[in-house]
């Protein structure tokens, strides 16, 4: 026990509260939310700078933070802080791990920049709150502790993963989870760089934040501990949004959709958005600005479920074949660089303009006592807006939000794809959608493409893998153990089907996220994604599984273009089949990594498939689970 808390806390934790000038234990996100503001008065013009001393370079001013109207809104003076880089993590400890540790990277042992950061935040007035992260018994109780100046990343922590007030934690809480914030030192020992050090020990698990953008750390970092705790148990925390959906005539069907960052998972939970006249825009052909409009008169009602992360543990199974998961976060860090003007998505303008309770935006231009819009981006550079504004939006803010369990019905891949032309071809050679089977499923989320123009992270250009899961940017074990962990979920949920869907071009077509708003809409009308083998055929690629050739939405009929993309006249065969090459080649130099000993016997037998080049008969007979019903 400390004079802190009425529970134990581990030793330096208690150690360094004890030591620090001033602590500041939050019961509350509103208390966090005064705190974002502290020092915001008629001097400063509102703004509450949070900065800190670096040696050889002064006051070092990292963000911007001021109260409007409808929240809190901060931001990043570096450009570089307003997206998570994706090699921010590195492992502090010796445990089993295929992630780059602090020794390899840094060529020193963590231990004394550990030392280091316990004794700068001994010297810093503090900010301490404690939460549960994941849901009740299935998770790990957590501790907070920052700099109090950065009150706004302390906030964006609370929404995300909820707070508890000390007096009200329950019987036996105990926090085995810890999350330290050292900004500065994202400047004094790593070259400016976002870097998030996990280091696992025997009973706890502590989480070093050098940075202050909550992607890496205050999100991501939490779920990297939920990812350890099911490698050990044996459970997957999904990397997946999830909606019910429910059609006018009031069929009702459950699809998660997965996919790296920028894959559309924040989409799926959209209304679809709709051109003035109200007509739905299907594309834009790029070389004749020719355009295909869908008229879709009433769309189907949602119900979100999960945003990012969603828990699938084995008590919530029921026995039905199906995948029961559930919301493992309190708030949604909602990307909203697709939202350039007013009216381009109501529900959540309004949501966000009028919320019940304080928002956090981040990379949203805003002033003191103004309204956050989310419709205006701050930007990198003069005419260059930034790709990843976000709001972090409490769960029980959204309308119809679905509480608890549920089962779903459909797993969606998403995919970013370039555009794919005679004269330049690429990868970008996905129809509408695809329906795979359970084998190319799992592939699929082995490989995890990041695909083209991703705007939530600092990459270079080209096609690259998110890694096993679309999570593995966040896992701190090994590939291996979660590739096994994702098929063996696949074995026991034989009732699941499973759709690939692209975003951003279909071939020659620019259409943003209309395929999966589209998918969602037929696939939900025609009560799920059960097709007979008359209605389908092979793609050209084995990879893509099935199509459809072509879809009668409402009445209209959406042909095979937007199908089957070698068809398209400014692609043609040639270059589709360059494009399937590209995705060949690029699975093949993926999915090597995962051949290790102790991989399932199936798994290796489905990935040499893939190596060879095998059909889609192949990959057909190595699940036995249904993908097409018998006409």
């Amino acid at each position: 026990m400390t004079r802190w808390f009425p529970f134990p806390v581990p030793a330096d934790a208690a150690d360094l509260l004890e030591a620090a000038p001033r602590v500041t234990v939050a019961s509350s996100a509103a208390e966090l939310v005064a705190l974002a503001v502290r020092d915001a008065n008629a001097q400063t013009g509102g703004w509450h700078d949070v900065a800190y001393d670096v040696p050889g370079r002064g006051s070092v001013m990292e963000v911007r933070v001021c109260r409007v109207r409808n929240g809190i809104a901060a931001n990043y003076v570096e450009p570089y802080m307003r997206r998570r880089d994706p090699d921010c993590m590195v492992i502090g400890d010796d445990r089993p791990t295929d992630k780059p540790t602090y020794r390899e990277r840094f060529g020193a042992d963590f231990g004394p920049v550990r030392r280091d950061t316990l004794a700068w935040l001994k010297k810093q007035p503090l900010a301490v709150f404690v939460f549960h992260a994941g849901i009740a018994e299935k998770g790990t109780d957590a501790i907070v502790i920052a700099p109090d100046n950065a009150g706004f990343f302390a906030l964006g922590l609370a929404l995300l993963q909820g707070i508890l007030a000390p007096s009200a934690a329950p019987a036996g809480f105990q926090p085995r989870s810890i999350i330290y914030v050292a900004p500065p030192f994202r400047h004094t020992h790593f070259a400016g760089r976002q870097v998030v050090v996990h280091n696992r020990l025997e009973n706890r698990h502590e989480l070093f934040s050098y940075n202050l953008y909550p992607g890496p750390s205050a999100k991501k970092g939490i779920y990297g501990v939920l990812l350890n705790i099911g490698e050990q148990e044996g459970w997957v925390t999904m990397h997946c949004s999830t909606v019910q959906v429910v059609t006018p005539y009031d069929n009702k069907i459950v699809i998660s959709h997965e996919g790296a960052s920028g894959g559309g998972k924040s989409e799926m939970l959209e209304h679809v958005h709709r051109q003035r006249d109200g007509s739905l825009l299907l594309g834009r052909n790029l070389l004749n600005d020719d355009v295909r409009t869908l008229t879709l008169p009433r769309a189907c009602d949602l119900r979100p479920v999960t945003d990012d992360m969603a828990l699938c543990h084995p008590s919530l199974e029921k026995g039905r074949g199906k995948l029961t998961l559930m919301d493992a976060e309190d708030a949604w860090f909602v990307r909203v660089n697709h939202i350039e003007r007013y009216g381009t998505d109501p529900h959540l303008e309004e949501l966000t303009i009028h919320p019940k309770s304080p928002l956090l935006f981040l990379n949203i231009e805003a002033k003191p006592d103004g309204t956050a819009l989310i419709w205006d981006h701050i930007e990198d550079a003069p005419g260059k807006r930034c790709p990843n504004p976000r709001v972090i939006v409490p769960r029980d803010e959204v309308p119809h939000v679905v509480k608890g369990a549920v089962d779903v019905d459909i797993r969606s891949f998403g995919v970013r794809c370039p555009p794919c032309t005679r004269e330049q071809p690429s990868y970008g050679i996905l129809g509408m959608f695809h329906i795979l089977p359970p084998a190319l499923a799992w592939l699929w989320r082995l490989v995890a493409p990041r695909g083209h123009a991703n705007p939530s992270i600092v990459q270079s250009e080209g096609m690259s893998s998110e890694g096993v899961g679309s999570y593995w940017p966040f896992a701190t074990g090994r590939r291996v153990d979660h590739a096994n962990l994702l098929l063996r979920q696949i074995l026991e949920t034989p009732e699941v089907r499973y759709v690939l869907v692209p975003n951003q071009h279909i071939g020659a077509w620019e259409v943003s996220f209309m395929p999966q708003w589209v998918a969602r809409e037929y696939l939900a009308r025609r009560g799920g994604a059960r097709f007979s083998r008359s209605m389908m055929r092979a793609s050209r690629c084995p990879l893509l599984g099935y199509t459809p050739g072509k879809v009668v939405v409402e009445g209209r009929t959406i042909g095979p273009w937007l199908f089957e993309v070698d068809q398209q006249p400014e692609v043609g065969p040639q270059a589709y089949d360059r494009g399937a090459e590209i995705l060949q080649e690029f699975f093949a130099r993926e999915l090597s990594q995962f051949l290790e000993p102790d991989l399932m016997e199936l798994g290796r037998k489905i990935i040499d498939t893939c190596l060879a080049q095998g059909t889609l008969a192949d990959y057909e007979a190595l699940i036995a689970h249904e993908t097409l019903v018998a006409d």
